[in-house]
């Protein structure tokens, strides 16, 4: 299990293409590396920074930028087991981004200081899985 990190092109055109305007929530499913892999040129490349550490740094540097462009987290959980799916997917992060829309989830990853940390979150995670949704009206059922 490992490997997606950051977007595909096709997946980050297929986002694009999608409704703008429409509020919209992420799911983000994010396995850590035990220690962090910064490029060779970072301070943090040999300081024996952990994968956890690494993604808290990228959660201090993001929070601010997800604030201004009017996003919240709306929920996290903590991973127990997987009933039905692949055994090796073992989340250590799991939280729902909510956003006004996709505009503003595409100004929080042009913005410059979200620019700044994004290293920390690329050097911690060993594998993740965003996930574009969108919120339904609640009822009793599953479907």
């Amino acid at each position: 299990m490992s490997g997606h990190i950051d977007p595909e092109r096709a997946q980050f055109d297929a986002f694009k293409a999608l409704d703008r305007d429409a509020p919209l929530n992420m799911l983000n499913l994010v396995a850590l590396n035990d220690l962090a892999k910064y490029p060779g040129d970072h301070p943090l490349a040999r300081a024996g920074t952990t994968g956890a550490q690494a993604y808290r740094a990228y959660g201090t540097a993001s929070a601010p930028v997800l604030a201004r462009v009017g996003g919240t987290i709306t929920w996290r959980g903590q991973f127990d087991t997987t009933l039905i799916g692949p055994t090796d997917e073992i989340w250590d992060v799991m939280f729902i981004a909510a956003y006004p829309n996709a505009h503003a989830f595409l100004a929080m990853i042009s913005d410059p200081d979200y620019q700044e940390g994004v290293v920390h979150r690329q050097a911690a995670v060993k594998t993740s899985r965003l996930i574009r949704t969108q919120s339904l009206p609640l009822t009793d059922r599953f479907a």
